[in-house]
């Protein structure tokens, strides 16, 4: 960071800067990532085009990445520093236990998740955490759930959207937003890489990773959970995504519009009649962030749809470390009651972080 752009990162703003997409990795997690692009018997596209190359590659930003992921320590706080970010919401990268067998998942999931709450209680005012759970197993998913809130004091839930090619919208996932929902635990939906089904026009152009196929599953995973009925089953379960809500408060009036077309038709089996619409679900159970997307017209945008109070800031640490965003951030065209809101206020709600004395 140049000596500039330090100065433009206001030491004292009016309010706390938190983050809350911020991603770590265990070594054993990437351990077994080695393993699964060196064996050459897990077929996922999206995975070796992801984790073979940051696995594998010589460049700064790979070794950067690799190197950021596994520090919960000193390293990530002196960038937090660096960056005016005083705190963190920790979350397992993508594309999390998810890859993994059932039994491999449990077994990495329970261990991150105790890695995580250890460095949260090393660092309480810097760090809250996320758990992390295995969608293979949705009943032990939920019993996860209960341990990270009671036991290991985690805030929330993060899920790497689909899971080998699977999608929560299928009632046998329902488990973990019911243990969500009764725990008042926030499910962070972030991107993976697209699910085989999906992803050939995309890799084939180089646009399967966060530069596009990122925000098109996620985007498309969050609307199959929204007109599959799960926040008419489950009415006060809170979803978050990244990425200035990947695209869809953009599209809320044509999503409302042909959803509603299409159910009328009855052109389709399984799109059912909602007790609302799209755009209703959005705006009261769905928070979005600014992850990867420090664009005020973007983010503004996001607030004007959906409310000031459902947008939250985000850096997307490591993988977009630009210490000048935070500076484009805070100068986004909002009051300083609306500022303070997306930069702390809002964060601090969602995942129950108590505010800085």
């Amino acid at each position: 960071m140049t000596e500039t752009t330090a100065t433009r990162i206001a030491a004292d703003p009016g309010y706390l800067r938190i983050a809350t997409e911020e991603a770590f990795a265990t070594a054993d997690m990437l351990e077994r990532y080695r393993a699964l692009v060196a064996g050459g018997k897990f077929d996922d596209p999206g995975f070796h085009s992801l984790w073979g190359f940051y696995l594998s590659s010589p460049s700064e930003r790979a070794r950067l990445i690799i190197d950021r992921l596994q520090n919960l320590g000193e390293v990530r706080l002196q960038d937090m520093a660096a960056s005016g970010i005083h705190h963190q919401v920790l979350s397992l990268t993508s594309p999390g236990v998810q890859v993994f067998d059932a039994a491999t998942a449990r077994a990495v999931a329970s261990a991150a998740n105790d890695e995580l709450a250890e460095a949260v209680r090393r660092h309480p005012d810097r760090y809250t955490g996320l758990v992390a759970v295995p969608p293979q197993d949705p009943a032990w998913a939920a019993k996860e759930m209960e341990r990270g809130v009671h036991q290991l004091g985690l805030k929330g839930v993060i899920i790497n959207s689909h899971t080998h090619g699977e999608y929560l919208d299928a009632p046998k996932f329902w488990d973990i937003f019911a243990a969500a929902e009764a725990l008042d635990l926030p499910i962070y939906l972030h991107p993976n890489t697209p699910s085989r089904g999906l992803i050939g026009p995309l890799l084939e152009a180089g646009l399967d990773g966060a530069i596009y196929g990122f925000g098109v599953e996620t985007g498309m995973h969050l609307l199959r959970i929204i007109v599959a009925g799960v926040f008419d089953r489950f009415p006060k379960l809170q979803i978050i995504v990244g990425h200035a809500g990947e695209a869809l408060p953009f599209w809320l009036y044509r999503l409302d519009y042909m959803h509603a077309a299409s159910v009328k038709s009855q052109r389709y089996a399984n799109m059912k009649p909602l007790e609302r619409t799209i755009s209703e679900y959005m705006r009261e159970n769905v928070y979005v962030t600014s992850s990867g997307m420090p664009s005020a017209p973007a983010i503004t945008l996001c607030q004007a749809v959906l409310g000031v109070d459902r947008v939250m800031y985000a850096m997307d640490y490591p993988y977009q470390f630009v210490p000048e965003e935070v500076a484009m951030s805070d100068a986004f065209p909002m009051s300083a009651q609306d500022k303070k809101a997306f930069f702390q206020t809002n964060a601090e709600r969602v995942f129950k972080i108590q505010p800085a004395s």
